[in-house]
């Protein structure tokens, strides 16, 4: 229920201050980040880096090394990636933009693998060192290519991460600042599932601002973000686990978004799939456990209802007794 502003304009700093501290509640966890790896890392475009191009221009002859420097970089950061060596993989994209500061796929993908490593830090300032790194990386790539669905990814990545870090009152500009990169990177790229993944994530959590949360975007911010739905953020994220069913992360977002939403019966079913694919790195085997976590409960109350509604239906439909003989 939206009640009136006019009843809101008072006493609104007394009531954003005790209440915007607290998340909204069944949805904290859509403030949380991805942890997945880009879908396929860029290598160069063959005329960036052609040697005979190199020569062809006099006096540049002493940037051909550099460009043999730069491929072999950008080859070792996509076998490592691959072996999800995400520390060794940033370290070979970093070395590659000190060659060419501008090269925009080192850009998009060190900002992803930024994300990625702070994740697994429990030490703020650790996971904001990393998340500032990605933001920065993020802005470079999005200055080369403002329209491109990477650098937007990778923006709305960004800032998605530091929003966790932040009082609820950051969060909640954050949340505004990032829709259009999250609209774009989805529309740019439709086939990366990460995008809809981080669409699905975002659509949720604003569906879900509370009252106090949503008199504070009016009122500060000049409104809240518009078109966010419960049913919107599952057709999102169903996006992604159609584009990459063997992702464990979309497959226990997707669940637990079915969950809440009373979809019993098709979050068991996605958890059921979730729990036999195959685990590579720490992330999915503990991503793997909370799907074994959430199935039983889910199975239960599924239970549940099928018994009380048999019964339902055998006092609504009962059987016809057999005639009494005289």
């Amino acid at each position: 229920m939206v009640l009136p502003m006019s009843r809101f304009l008072s006493p609104v700093p007394v009531l954003l201050a005790l209440a915007l501290g607290a998340g909204c509640p069944g949805v904290g966890w859509g403030q949380g980040t991805t942890t997945s790896p880009p879908s396929a890392p860029a290598m160069p475009e063959p005329a960036e880096l052609d040697p005979a191009a190199k020569r062809a221009a006099p006096g540049k002859l002493a940037q051909a090394p550099d460009s043999v420097a730069l491929r072999d970089y950008l080859r070792k950061a996509t076998v490592l990636q691959a072996k999800f060596k995400d520390s060794e993989a940033l370290a070979a994209y970093e070395a590659a933009l000190k060659i060419q500061p501008q090269h925009y796929g080192s850009l998009w993908h060190a900002a992803v693998l930024s994300v990625s490593i702070g994740n697994r830090y429990s030490d703020e300032t650790r996971k904001s060192a990393y998340f500032a790194a990605a933001h920065q990386y993020a802005r470079r790539a999005l200055e080369l290519q403002p329209q491109a669905g990477e650098s937007n990814y990778v923006m709305a990545l960004a800032l998605f991460s530091e929003a966790g870090l932040l009082s609820a009152r950051s969060r909640l500009r954050i949340f505004k600042q990032l829709r259009p990169h999250v609209f774009l990177a989805a529309e740019q790229r439709p086939d990366m599932p990460e995008a809809w993944q981080l669409l699905g994530r975002w659509y949720y959590r604003v569906a879900h601002y509370n009252v106090l949360e949503k008199v504070f975007s009016r009122v500060v911010l000049g409104g809240y973000p518009q078109g966010a739905s419960s049913k919107k953020a599952m057709e999102a994220m169903e996006k992604a686990h159609e584009l990459d069913p063997m992702r464990i992360q979309y497959s226990y977002d997707l669940a637990r978004m079915y969950k809440y939403q009373g979809h019993r019966r098709k979050a068991i079913a996605v958890l059921q799939q979730a729990i036999k694919l195959p685990t590579y790195t720490s992330e999915d085997l503990i991503i793997n456990r909370l799907c074994q976590q959430l199935l039983p409960p889910l199975v239960r109350a599924a239970s549940r209802h099928d018994r009380v509604h048999a019964r339902w239906y055998e006092q609504l439909h009962p059987k016809a007794k057999p005639a009494a003989r005289e």
